[in-house]
């Protein structure tokens, strides 16, 4: 089956990213994109090209001062009646149209059209940020290959619409587990129930303040919450067990250690079992690749509110951002879409800023 991406396709981002669309990549599924942007990726001269699964990487080595990465995940969440692609006045509609191919196309476009950019340019594309954090394919990579990610500063292409959000919040998930006595309820006096005990964890929840730490300019709120709760045994018994699920979300100028404390600390007295970390990453805006990304986007930075994987470059000391012409707030929606004027104007910023670095 003959490519649909073509050297004619990646000169247009826009046209780049419908037929991304059009390729169907739902997590775990990624092979055929992968298989595309490799074998279009290895018609370019001035690139060299290595793969590790379905993660595709390509870069210039041109003696460059500093070395700068493109990052962007090949994969959708499941199809939900849209797809394939469809294009209405200036929007084009389809599954992954926002997050993040609009993104990828834009990585696309400058690998395939800029030869002879002022940085060193790593461009990355990987499978499977749409699920399970252990088939992450940029963790695979950090594990695996952790000279593809080296460099100087990353770009995430995660949607922003067209925003600049720096670093990201790091985020703790914690059960927090209350116990009792079994009793039969008309003879309730003879148990403890477990589910009232829950009373206190929600009480300490409905009384928290959370945080809000500016960093660099950029602000991040932090958040504590109780995202599920289950316990009972039967409609006659009086419950023994009762589990409050808990997420925190933390500024990144904690750790994991330290936002871990802080939980049992508000949690004190209780059983707490932390089920998930993942470390924040700081907004990294004093990278001199940075200071000339944000001049050519024209734009201050805002803080990046949620996690991504900005986080595995700061763990490796690569400061990075987020940046895409994808609305955030449209990902995994059935109507999801992105503005085809976002797409041209990410390329322009893109293009603006790695043709001409200022050191």
């Amino acid at each position: 089956m003959a490519n649909p991406l073509t050297p004619d396709v990646l000169v247009d981002p826009v046209a780049l990213t419908r037929v991304l669309v059009d390729i169907e990549s739902v997590s775990r599924n990624e092979k055929a994109i992968a298989d595309s942007v490799e074998e279009i990726l290895l018609q370019a001269p001035h690139l060299s090209v290595d793969r590790l699964g379905n993660n595709v990487m390509a870069r210039t080595d041109l003696g460059r001062e500093q070395r700068v990465v493109l990052a962007g995940h090949l994969d959708t969440v499941p199809l939900n009646d849209n797809y394939p692609s469809t294009v209405i006045d200036d929007l084009i509609y389809g599954c992954g149209s926002a997050d993040m191919k609009s993104g990828v196309a834009l990585a696309l476009h400058l690998a395939g059209t800029l030869p002879d950019p002022g940085y060193d340019v790593t461009y990355l594309f990987y499978e499977a940020e749409e699920t399970g954090t252990e088939f992450n394919g940029l963790g695979y990579v950090a594990e695996q290959r952790p000279e593809w990610m080296r460099a100087d500063f990353a770009v995430l292409l995660e949607p922003t619409y067209g925003a600049v959000e720096a670093g990201c919040q790091g985020m703790v998930k914690a059960s927090i587990r209350t116990t009792g006595r079994r009793a039969h309820t008309a003879r309730s006096w003879r148990g403890i129930n477990a589910i009232h005990k829950a009373g206190e964890v929600l009480n300490r929840l409905e009384g928290y303040r959370p945080r809000t730490v500016t960093i660099d300019g950029c602000t991040y709120r932090e958040g504590l919450n109780a995202v599920g709760i289950s316990g009972g045994v039967a409609g006659n018994v009086v419950p023994d067990e009762c589990t409050v699920e808990i997420d925190l979300r933390f500024a990144p100028d904690r750790t994991e250690e330290q936002a871990v404390e802080h939980l049992r600390e508000v949690f004190d007295g209780f059983e707490v079992d932390v089920t998930s970390t993942a470390a924040g990453a700081m907004p990294g805006l004093s990278a001199a690749p940075a200071r000339e990304f944000l001049l050519a986007v024209g734009e201050e930075p805002a803080a990046k509110l949620g996690w991504t994987d900005v986080a595995r470059f700061a763990a490796m000391g690569i400061p990075a951002l987020n940046y895409g012409p994808g609305d955030p707030m449209l990902s995994h929606a059935p109507d999801e879409h992105v503005e085809i004027g976002k797409i041209r104007d990410g390329a322009a910023t893109l293009h603006r800023w790695l043709a001409s670095p200022v050191f």
